[in-house]
């Protein structure tokens, strides 16, 4: 028994940081811990390690298995090795636990490189340097993001750049400049969607067919790629930082009229089909309800080519679904149908009509003021949150970032219900200019239909109907408010021999 060997439970731990500065590896930890062992008649029964690209999580989990085989043979243990005291905890909290382990399962606290005595004095020495490696890694957190604050204040990405851009060291500093190849790629592709009329799925072809490569080990660009890059103000100049947008000095890639431009046909959601009136998930498919989709065909007539528009459903090739198209001349035909069934020619029906709208309107009006009224109340609300928010922050009971993090949340919470109130305020004031002109423009809608382009017809659909579906052949569809009262009013009419 006196030549029984000791037992030991051992962890090394290292960042990237620390070994460049301190010059010791995980390695030359292992070394060490094992030395110390084989010192002391002992070995390590059980090694834990956390590398330098372990993530938080990563780490909070092995330190948690230590401790777990640490109490379950605490019985078998003689100690637990550590190079240093920083090594053993990053905070106050792990080090508390590793003294508790200590004085209720008498697993013994050794660090190998700064050796202590188990008595008090040994003790507060050990406490000391654990404060001191808490109060390093806050301080070191702070000074990162204080760093990272200044680069963005300096007009530097934070991290690394976007696709487009790269980092070059010029006279020791890393300094962010367009991409030789992949800026060209990202001019590219802002053109084909902004100036070439391409959806995404378009865009993806037309790189394929140049030969234009994601990366070497990538061949092609997926659509939700493409959407991130459309959408990043990276390039026309700005940095993003804690999902703010602020001003850097790297080189623009996309000229401002053309971002504004791309810009404006993503905000018209207009991401599929571009430029065919009924794609783009204006219908849906009455048998399985998915986006209605459209596709050109090109044929060969007597007198040339001539381009179709076909409409079907996205999964009109899947199963058993019914193989039904429509060219654009069908849906046009059904649709004008439509607009002709909101005409009305009898002066007293049209009067009816006015009435049974200015009904609905003072009803849509009072209900617009009623949603303005909560709206002040949740603004009060809120308001007392930052009041309450303040205080806490005054006491101290909750810091700074936390404080900045929740303070922002209320902000944009405000400045979101400032701008619903103000519009139904706004709504308020016009909504009954808007009932009238509604039914003119009602009575109207076959003669705007044949002069306007595609944006302008979409417009016209939106506003009049909620929502469209294709079943089989047949165009059906969901009236807006006050079209709906209109429409309503014309199967009255129709049923009661002229009477409402």
């Amino acid at each position: 028994m006196m030549n029984a060997k000791k037992r030991y439970v051992a962890l090394a731990r290292v960042s990237s940081r620390e070994q460049e500065r301190e010059g010791f590896s995980l390695d030359i930890q292992v070394d060490a811990l094992r030395q110390y062992a084989e010192r002391n008649n002992g070995e390590i029964v059980q090694l834990f390690r956390i590398a330098e690209t372990a993530s938080k999580h990563d780490e909070r989990s092995t330190f948690k298995e230590l401790m777990a085989f640490a109490r379950k043979d605490a019985h078998k243990l003689d100690g637990l090795l550590f190079y240093k005291v920083d090594r053993a905890a990053r905070n106050l909290f792990d080090y508390v636990e590793l003294e508790r382990l200590e004085s209720e399962h008498g697993v013994q606290f050794i660090s190998v490189a700064q050796p202590t005595e188990s008595t008090p004095a040994g003790r507060m020495q050990r406490r000391m340097l654990a404060s001191m490696a808490s109060f390093y890694t806050e301080q070191q957190s702070l000074d990162v993001r204080e760093g990272l604050e200044r680069r963005v204040e300096n007009g530097l990405f934070p991290s690394r750049p976007p696709y487009g851009y790269r980092n070059v060291r010029i006279d020791g500093r890393s300094i962010i400049e367009l991409h030789p190849e992949n800026a060209i790629k990202i001019r590219r592709i802002f053109e084909l969607y902004g100036y070439h009329n391409h959806t995404l799925d378009m865009i993806v072809e037309t790189l394929q067919k140049e030969g234009i490569q994601c990366l070497p080990s990538v061949s092609k660009f997926g659509r939700s790629k493409l959407y991130t890059i459309l959408t990043d103000r990276s390039y026309i100049g700005d940095i993003k930082f804690r999902g703010q947008w602020y001003p850097g000095t790297h080189a623009p890639i996309i000229e401002r009229r053309l971002w504004d431009r791309v810009q404006s046909l993503l905000g018209h959601k207009v991401y599929k089909q571009h430029q065919m009136t009924y794609a783009s998930d204006l219908i849906r498919c009455g048998h399985c309800g998915s986006p209605i989709t459209g596709e050109r065909k090109t044929k060969m007539t007597k007198a040339g080519e001539r381009e179709y528009m076909y409409y079907r459903c996205a999964r009109y090739h899947k199963g058993d679904h019914p193989r039904i198209r429509l060219t654009e001349k069908e849906l046009d035909s059904q649709m004008l149908a439509i607009f002709d069934s909101l005409r009305v020619d009898d002066d007293d029906f049209r009067d009816l009509i006015r009435e049974e709208l200015r009904q609905a309107t003072n009803w849509d009006e009072r209900s617009t003021a009623n949603k303005a009224k909560r709206l002040q109340e949740e603004l009060v609300q809120i308001r007392d949150h930052q009041n309450r928010l303040l205080n806490l922050r005054m006491l101290e009971e909750i810091d700074a970032d936390m404080f900045a993090s929740k303070n922002q949340e209320l902000r944009d919470q405000i400045v979101k219900l400032k701008m619903e109130i103000e519009v139904c305020d706004r709504g308020r004031n016009e909504i009954i200019d808007i009932a009238v002109k509604a039914f003119e423009l009602s009575q109207s809608l076959r003669e705007k239909w044949f002069e306007a382009d595609y944006s302008a017809k979409r417009r016209l659909l939106e506003i009049i109907c909620l929502n469209y579906t294709l079943d089989g052949v047949s165009l059906g569809v969901t009236m807006r408010k006050p079209f709906d009262l209109l429409a309503k009013g014309l199967v009255l009419k129709d049923s009661r021999d002229d009477r409402i």
